[in-house]
């Protein structure tokens, strides 16, 4: 096959190809860019493979006046900086002994070697300049079929690294079009043990990118079935999540990884998946908008436009009719502004009382539907 893509013209592409092979070495875009450009999706980094050595490579850059970083010289890749671009260039490998995510790894001139390291088979194509996609472990037709297949056995690539079981079920979320590989649950099923050894960290970007899909709710699903979730967020429960997705897409809301982990439920999830301080707070407020009384307009003035459809879309989702009206009433609470501050009540009210009395005026003010005014209020 061969690939029609506008970014293989780009010139600081050109560059480093002309750097590489006019110095007698192969050269290949590698990975997301060839796999998404197969798939129909954006393009974004370009990971370069080559049989040149690290060392080389940062001659051949500099003898080109190209900026050269040796980024990751144990693992053989450099960075390579190509007009406005940064190109990490890294050498053929073969792993000679892996430790979860860092590997030992040697140098090596046979490409089919190269692709057997990676993850999945839809990550193992290389592309020249000049289209031709080179297969060597027949990953296109999956990247076509939209199937999420590990290279060759399934438990060895699991093993050489277990944040590998998240990614299969974020690339099945993002990418995944067919059934899902049942070799590849088999597997993953005999490796959950290995999710214990994981950093938190790393759970919890893998979880935020699945989150964030269009529609993770297949591989919510699988993982679920498999025994995934319950593994690294006790309590979870993925069925109310493909209501959840519709609802968004009725009411026009983009993903919402918080939204849908809302939806998920678990316990502790702040602290399962390593949240930030603002998406626990976002989180929090989703969870507790569910249940809260609050009607449309309360939740736009509180909330924002945002949140506000969000908490009514896990409502719905959960089983609560949308009001009449919820929109223009979200609307109408987010454009709303408090016409009262503390300094209208000072100095009758200090310190904690002046804090009630002003909650007091605000709760008042929002029953009216924000019709009382300023001077009514006082």
């Amino acid at each position: 096959m061969r690939l029609e893509a506008d970014w293989l013209k780009a010139p600081q592409l050109r560059a480093i190809f002309d750097m590489l092979e006019g110095a007698g070495h192969r050269v290949y875009v590698v990975g997301g860019a060839v796999r998404n450009s197969v798939m129909g999706y954006t393009v974004g980094d370009m990971d370069i493979a080559t049989d040149a050595r690290p060392e080389r490579v940062i001659d051949l850059a500099e003898n080109r006046n190209l900026n050269a970083i040796p980024t990751g010289m144990d693992h053989g890749t450099v960075t390579v900086i190509s007009g406005d671009v940064a190109f990490e260039i890294t050498t053929f490998r073969r792993d000679e002994e892996t430790y979860g995510r860092k590997a030992l790894v040697s140098y090596t001139d046979d490409i089919h070697e190269d692709a057997r390291r990676r993850d999945f088979t839809m990550n193992a194509l290389y592309v020249g300049l000049d289209g031709e996609i080179l297969d060597p472990v027949d990953g296109l037709e999956d990247a076509i079929a939209g199937r999420v297949r590990f290279i060759e056995d399934a438990v060895t690539r699991i093993k050489e690294d277990y944040l590998r079981i998240l990614r299969f079920f974020r690339f099945t979320a993002v990418y995944g079009s067919s059934a899902i590989d049942a070799e590849a649950l088999a597997a993953i099923a005999q490796c959950l043990d290995g999710l214990d050894g994981l950093a938190r960290e790393r759970i919890g970007t893998e979880m935020r990118k699945l989150l964030a899909a269009d529609d993770p709710s297949v591989a919510l699903a699988s993982m679920s079935a498999v025994g995934v979730l319950g593994q690294i967020l006790p309590g979870a429960e993925a069925s109310a999540v493909p209501t959840l997705v519709h609802q968004e897409k009725l009411m026009g809301l983009l993903p919402d990884a918080m939204r849908r982990l809302a939806a998920l439920g678990g316990e502790d999830a702040e602290s399962a998946l390593r949240l930030s301080r603002s998406e626990a707070k976002r989180l929090t407020r989703y969870c507790d908008g569910i249940v809260s009384a609050q009607p449309p307009d309360e939740l736009g003035y509180r909330l924002g436009v945002h949140e506000a459809l969000g908490v009514l879309a896990l409502r719905a989702a959960m089983g609560f009719p949308l009001p009449l009206g919820w929109c223009s009433n979200v609307t109408k609470g987010a454009k709303a502004v408090f016409p009262i501050s503390a300094n209208d009540l000072m100095p009758m009210y200090e310190g904690p009382a002046l804090g009630r009395r002003l909650r007091q005026i605000e709760d008042e003010w929002i029953a009216s539907g924000f019709s009382k005014s300023r001077e009514a209020l006082l």
